[in-house]
């Protein structure tokens, strides 16, 4: 959206954000949903990379192929245990790094630990 037309709609009364904007979502539910949504696309590129189907891929995960398209998508109902089973059964690898931060000198704020899902792909994405 332009600048011009955004500062309209403000102008009018409009309140601007995005979905997750929209579904009041906190930091936490954010981030687990931008995990989900980037399993889902690296399950669907990595399926395509190995020409396989969804049926095909079904038949891997034995279950069906209206099953896989759920989850390349990440509807509701697919748990993030079933993201990963679908990845790693396209061929995918899935590594897990665990950083420890540290806190700047001078100031007071808790250290932050991070987890890093390394998603690879044969499509090199």
């Amino acid at each position: 959206m332009d600048a011009k037309k955004r500062k309209a709609l403000e102008a009018a009364g409009w309140k601007l954000g995005d979905a997750e904007d929209f579904l009041e979502m906190n930091a936490e539910e954010r981030q687990l949903l931008n995990a989900r949504v980037e399993i889902a696309l690296a399950i669907q590129r990595q399926r395509k990379a190995l020409d396989l189907s969804q049926k095909e891929l079904g038949a891997r995960l034995k279950t069906s192929q209206p099953r896989v398209a759920k989850i390349e998508r990440a509807a509701s109902d697919v748990s993030l245990d079933q993201l990963v089973r679908a990845f790693t059964a396209a061929g995918g690898k899935i590594v897990v790094k665990t950083t420890k931060g540290k806190p700047k000198k001078g100031k007071p704020t808790k250290a932050k630990n991070t987890v890093v899902l390394e998603v690879s792909t044969l499509a090199g994405e």
